[in-house]
């Protein structure tokens, strides 16, 4: 949520930031409802005052006056319900039209309709020439039996799979591999997080009301399945005002993920791309409200993720997401794209790292006490470590030989019960 009086105070910003992010709000709107709102406050509170004063005279008053005064005063009481009643309920269309203005983009993130207008950084790592054709990971999961697409579908719909076998140790190898860098090397603290949440979770961590379609809802228990571990990350501390000595908190952890993929249909239908269930390691720090340390911290996010693509030795690109590519919450955005040889452009999505200063904060009213005794809202960051099965295509591909079998990243290896090279099955 963005800070209501900087919107006042700045109105151009917030209109220019919706222009950016190619959204449709309607930021002149919101100010006349907004004044509207506390005039309707103001009259509440003065109609209030005049009745509490009405009511004191009463007791000072006559026995032949009171009759008089009781009457006033109860007319006093229906107009400050009345006045009451207006008051809560333009302050719900407040919030309710609040939520839906995006964070403007900063200033040095480029212009963009969408994903076509991203720019590539940097490439990292070399591109395999292969001496031989190599096979899409679909190809690939059927001949090493990694994988049973049929049975999947057969059991959940489309965009579901079964993992068996070395694909299903690889799956739990890259992420033991994630949360073991993050927690033993970079000293995150681990946390297992609810999958199954609250609309106020969502709700405060940007996921809602808007792209509501893209959620899974259990209507009957009016819960919502996550699509990423940074709802329960970046929630924990939900109404909570922290110590400014103990930042940043650093958490990671492993959940299963749940997308609906709404505004796909017919796109990557096959194989372990686009998927309706998946398992991520996902990584948060909730750091103080400073510019300069949610940029470093930006940095150092991106950088444990291309590390962990090094160690699986393979190819990735930095794509600067352009101001209508962020969605409305974030205020910078960088992707990395593993090298995938089968997909058309021969890049895949595999990370999204996200700054996003005290958009989450605002809604979740996560605070912090500055060492002056200050109390402001705190900033946010989250960063994919590594999803799975997507990465699996990266690594299959890549990593194939001209036998059909796969050689196993060393990186790996301790987490594959000693297995090096996944072989076709008989």
């Amino acid at each position: 949520m963005i800070d209501l009086k900087d919107l006042r105070q700045n109105p151009d910003r917030y209109r220019r930031g919706v222009e950016r992010k190619q959204m449709d709000v309607d930021v002149d709107a919101l100010i006349a409802l907004d004044a509207d709102r506390r005039e309707a406050q103001q009259k509440f509170e003065s109609l209030r005052a005049e009745q509490n004063a009405a009511s004191k005279k009463i007791g000072k008053a006559s026995k032949e006056e009171r009759p008089a005064l009781i009457a006033e005063v109860g007319k006093m009481k229906e107009d400050v319900h009345a006045a009451e009643a207006e008051a809560k309920k333009l302050d719900a269309e407040v919030t309710a039209l609040l939520l839906t203005v995006p964070q403007p983009a900063d200033d040095d993130v480029p212009d963009g309709a969408g994903e076509d207008d991203n720019v590539v950084v940097r490439e990292e790592g070399e591109i395999r020439q292969f001496d031989f054709e190599p096979k899409d990971h679909i190809t690939l999961c059927h001949e090493l039996g990694l994988a049973d697409f049929e049975a999947g579908v057969k059991l959940a719909g489309s965009r579901s799979y079964f993992l068996k076998g070395a694909g299903a140790l690889l799956h739990n190898a890259v992420l033991r591999l994630a949360l073991d860098m993050m927690v033993g090397e970079h000293g995150f603290t681990p946390a297992t997080v609810p999958v199954l949440v609250r609309e106020e979770a969502l709700v405060g961590t940007g996921f809602l009301p808007m792209h509501r379609e893209a959620v899974y809802h259990a209507a009957e228990d009016d819960l919502f399945l996550v699509g990423t571990g940074e709802v329960g990350l970046t929630g924990l501390h939900m109404n909570e005002v922290l110590r400014e000595e103990d930042l940043p908190l650093k958490y990671t952890t492993v959940s299963t993920c749940f997308r609906r993929e709404a505004g796909t249909y017919g796109k990557d239908t096959a194989g372990l791309y686009r998927v309706h269930q998946f398992d991520k390691c996902e990584q948060v720090v909730i750091c103080r409200a400073d510019e300069d340390e949610s940029r470093r911290w930006h940095q150092h996010m991106l950088g444990f993720s291309e590390e962990l693509l090094h160690r699986l030795n393979i190819p990735y690109r930095v794509i600067q997401c352009c101001a209508g590519d962020l969605g409305p919450k974030n205020v910078d955005m960088l992707d990395l794209e593993a090298y995938m040889p089968s997909r058309p452009t021969k890049w895949g999505e595999t990370h999204s790292a996200s700054r996003l200063y005290d958009y989450q904060s605002r809604r979740l009213n996560l605070r912090y006490k500055t060492k002056d005794g200050e109390t402001k809202f705190c900033h946010t960051l989250n960063n994919t470590v590594v999803a799975s099965p997507r990465i699996l295509i990266a690594i299959l591909e890549n990593h194939q030989q001209s036998d059909g079998s796969v050689d196993v990243p060393a990186a790996l290896r301790p987490y594959m019960n000693g297995v090096e090279v996944i072989r076709p099955t008989s």
